[in-house]
């Protein structure tokens, strides 16, 4: 790691108000947090109840628990599930879970014995996972009760977590808890890894397995502290699946600070703003799609709960429309940043509320440390021209669990997105390499013409695929989410004819009530043109 990198590290932990809030008295805890857990995924959860104590960690449907119950809980379950299973050299714990105490409890539980913690989407089928435990063979699972029919086929214990009803023979964590004293685990022998499946928008999912030391968070969580300005004591809500990139990131940066976190088990709008209203909540971290839902409402609702404490709300996973950031800037203020990044590469770079005024569209500046560069045929390119982003730094994973690689150059992984930079420095992501779409010869990004149609008054949103044609190749179809009463279609095909070149314009429009997503926000351009 860099003196350059480290020097950054220290301005953000300082400015971050998180050294000057630690007292002497905290010291001994936290070094007995940082030798029971070593750099594991437990040590953020002990490290915050070492720091935080009996004050609230975490709200969420069942109501607050504070980091010191949250931390024994997990030191318990580990004892467990030690107690209870064979686990090997490098044990695998996945765990299958909505946004509650039972997933921070599991992270911890999880790093203390050193495993490999797998984070399984909450959206996967029966034989989705049955397929991924060919490749992916877990020693545990954790699971919330309404996904127990799913994985009647796991080759492993199953322990419930988030229950609603009794489950007579059906072993629980509240039980396993219980049972066991935190007494019982002793430092872990490795640190273990943390692997998210990446959002399989296009086929199969695949497991990005990430190092949980601090080199591969360090300059994110630098970048965030000065460029956002994320404090220590800022109230946290978590919207995304806590499953997700995005959702963990914030998660495992909220813990570092001992900061208070909300996190609900479903995404709801009004219950956000209910939530920053109650809890005087001042960082967000969503994706997209939820920010659309929250702007969306009738102004009387959102005027019903004071926000003004609102300073900073993340936005990453998908893109984040101008048309979007300018309608959120209207009810919210300017507070919303844009990250760039992936299961592959985190945060590679984010966008200030400056930026995307100067500049809309923009993804910002790189992130502190982090290389990033726009090649094409592996040279880098000029400013305002186009090539695919290549990403380094310790963060970044260029092997998949159970097989499977992406392209490095000079230590630089490919990302599958095209973009360029600006003459300021700004990156643009114009789209996916793979959805690009080649019409009469043309090659067509559909972000571009998704962006023009998102800003036409009468329509929400947009996603354009390309669809097998005879004459063209390929022929763009635009489904469009109408804002009110079906807009008149000619006129819709004329405005993106006025606005870029002719071969960017749809050829045929759907009208949708919405638009197909995975649990994070991601549009499922697979479904679409079947």
């Amino acid at each position: 790691m860099s003196i350059a990198m480290l020097a950054s590290a220290a301005r953000a932990f300082w400015g971050s108000g998180m050294i000057t809030q630690t007292r002497p008295w905290h010291l001994p805890g936290m070094a007995k947090a940082r030798w029971s857990t070593g750099s594991s995924a437990a040590l953020p959860l002990a490290l915050a109840a070492s720091r935080q104590g009996d004050k609230v960690g975490l709200v969420d449907d069942r109501g607050e628990i504070s980091y010191r119950q949250l931390d024994d809980a997990a030191s318990r379950l580990a004892a467990g599930i030690s107690a209870a299973t064979e686990l090997g050299t490098e044990p695998k714990i996945a765990v299958m879970c909505r946004n509650h105490r039972y997933f921070l409890i599991a992270m911890g539980a999880a790093g203390r014995l050193g495993a490999n913690l797998i984070f399984l989407n909450t959206e996967f089928s029966g034989p989705q996972l049955t397929n991924m435990f060919k490749n992916i063979t877990p020693d545990y699972i954790i699971a919330d009760e309404e996904f127990l029919p799913r994985l009647g086929d796991a080759p492993c214990p199953v322990v419930a977590a988030w229950t609603d009803s009794a489950l007579p023979g059906q072993t629980t964590v509240d039980q396993v808890v219980a049972r066991n004293k935190p007494t019982s685990v002793l430092k872990p022998a490795s640190t273990g890894k943390v692997t998210i499946l990446t959002s399989g928008t296009t086929g199969t999912p695949k497991g990005a397995s990430r190092s949980t030391g601090p080199k591969a968070v360090l300059a994110i969580f630098s970048t965030l502290m000065i460029r956002c300005g994320v404090k220590a004591g800022d109230t946290t809500l978590i919207a995304p699946p806590a499953f997700h990139g995005v959702g963990l990131m914030g998660l495992h940066l909220s813990l570092v600070l001992g900061n208070p976190i909300i996190m609900r088990r479903k995404f709801k709008p009004e219950q956000v703003l209910k939530d920053i209203d109650q809890y005087k909540v001042r960082c967000i971290v969503g994706v997209p799609v939820m920010y659309q839902r929250m702007v969306e409402l009738p102004a009387e609702t959102r005027d019903r709960y004071d926000h003004s404490t609102l300073e900073m709300v993340l936005s990453s996973g998908s893109a984040l429309r101008p048309e979007l950031f300018r309608r959120f800037t209207e009810a919210f203020g300017p507070v919303l940043y844009n990250a760039y990044g992936s299961s592959e590469c985190g945060f590679a770079a984010i966008a200030t509320p400056t930026d995307m005024l100067e500049a809309p569209g923009t993804v910002g500046q790189p992130s502190i440390g982090i290389p990033v560069q726009v090649l094409r045929d592996g040279a880098p390119v000029s400013a305002e021209e186009s090539g695919t982003i290549y990403v380094g730094g310790p963060q970044v994973i260029s092997q998949y669990m159970g097989g499977g690689a992406k392209q490095v150059i000079n230590g630089l992984v490919n990302t599958g997105d095209v973009g360029h930079f600006d003459t300021s420095g700004r990156l643009y992501v114009d789209g996916r390499e793979d959805d690009m779409i080649v019409s009469g010869g043309e090659n067509v990004y559909p972000q571009e013409v998704e962006d023009l149609l998102s800003k036409h008054p009468s329509i929400t949103e947009a996603a354009v695929v390309g669809v097998e044609d005879e004459q063209y190749g390929q022929r763009l179809v635009a489904y469009v989410v109408p804002r009110g009463s079906q807009p008149d279609t000619d006129e819709l095909l004329a405005y993106v004819k006025d606005n870029l070149a002719r071969y960017k314009v749809p050829r045929q429009v759907v009208y949708l009530e919405e638009l197909p997503r995975n649990a994070t926000g991601k549009v499922l351009r697979r479904v679409l043109g079947k």
